[in-house]
């Protein structure tokens, strides 16, 4: 076999919408966006939506809607994508890196009030794997400490904690929609949260500061007079990005949302699959405590104390396996503002992704999980 580790799920629905944008030839940000934002708001349950290129850029963009003073500090988990912590870098603050739990992986909220003091202005909790961080606990921590919270949910579209939506419960929720994700618009992110006036000058720093987008300005242009021929102008005021989401991503966006909770069951079928598979074996261990009910697992990962031959193991079976995520750390732009995070920088070396999107097939997992047993077997005395 030849078994991929991530494949988006696409098919009909998705070149349909495609078909559509094609036909009214308004490729850009135009009222396909709108149409996906609104959507969006529907499902999260949020006031606004704002769609942008990427996670990366909705982060970057939920930090500057604070304006808060360079220098400050943000705290962040020690594991997790780069994105979380350079889109502090962006907006001239400081990270401040939290060591993660060592069950979960993700934030601990322990280490998180020992690393803060009175120059951290917010957190950014990140659903690492979709296992949700406990944003009841994070909330009531945020809220003694005087510090907004930005969700990071780029690994758990759809999912919820404790019956509420991931994205939001924080101060601003911000998703991915990059292709290996629950969902994808080949690349492509969302900002939501029920502070309006705080998400609305948003669309002019996604548009480069223009004011006002050029499908709103032709719309505009419909049906003026002799003394509107000033529909085109536009002011910018602030210091823009090229960060907005274009129609023919969110025309795949609108037909992936509808697929989004159907996906998700198949993933959850998936992990309890896997989970069901593992738990006869010794050295093989889930990488966190997959909770039915509570988030949307984007992927699901092992720990094994023999990490890389289990690695290459796989691999000439034509198993494709992943390591999610290096702690920054470790890196070395972030090295400089390392602090006491043993607990990512040691559990990290057991951690494997296997195959686990929603295409994958019942004979796939069995291949996957005789292959694991295999490997165990083969260490046996």
């Amino acid at each position: 076999m030849n078994i991929r580790l991530f494949k988006p799920s696409v098919g009909e629905e998705e070149l349909a919408n495609i078909r559509e944008v094609f036909e009214r030839a308004w490729l850009g940000n135009g009222p396909t966006v709108v149409k996906f934002e609104e959507a969006w708001s529907r499902y999260i349950g949020c006031k606004i939506s704002v769609g942008v290129n990427s996670a990366t850029a909705a982060l970057h963009l939920a930090l500057t809607a604070f304006h808060f003073p360079e220098g400050k500090k943000v705290l962040v988990p020690a594991i997790t994508f780069a994105s979380t912590a350079t889109a502090v870098l962006y907006n001239h603050l400081i990270p401040v890196f939290v060591d993660v739990d060592p069950n979960t992986v993700s934030m601990d909220l322990e280490d998180l009030q020992r690393k803060y003091d009175k120059d951290c202005v917010a957190v950014i909790p990140v659903h690492n794997g979709g296992y949700p961080v406990p944003m009841d606990r994070l909330m009531d921590i945020a809220e003694k400490l005087n510090l907004k919270v930005i969700e990071d949910c780029a690994h758990c579209a759809g999912g919820e904690y404790k019956g509420r939506k991931l994205g939001t419960w924080g101060h601003i929720g911000c998703f991915s929609f990059e292709e290996k994700k629950c969902m994808t618009t080949g690349d492509g992110g969302m900002i939501c949260s029920d502070e309006i006036d705080l998400i609305e000058p948003l669309r002019a720093y996604r548009w480069v500061g223009i004011d006002k987008d050029t499908w709103r300005r032709a719309e505009k242009a419909s049906g003026l007079t002799e003394n509107e021929a000033m529909h085109w102008h536009y002011e910018i005021s602030v210091l823009g990005y090229k960060y907005n989401m274009n129609d023919l991503a969110a025309a795949i966006g609108l037909a992936q949302l509808n697929k989004l909770d159907r996906m998700n069951e198949r993933r959850a079928e998936i992990i309890a699959g896997y989970l069901n598979g593992i738990k006869s074996l010794n050295t093989i261990k889930p990488i966190f405590p997959y909770e039915p009910g509570n988030g949307a697992y984007w992927y699901f990962g092992i720990r094994s104390d023999r990490r890389d031959e289990l690695i290459i193991y796989l691999k000439n079976k034509g198993i494709a396996t992943g390591v999610h995520f290096y702690p920054l750390t470790l890196q070395p732009l972030f090295r400089q503002y390392t602090a006491g995070c043993e607990t990512a920088e040691r559990i990290w070396k057991e951690i494997i992704t296997l195959p686990s999107h929603p295409d994958l097939t019942d004979e796939e997992i069995d291949y996957v999980l005789d292959s694991l047993k295999s490997f165990e077997e083969g260490f046996k005395i």
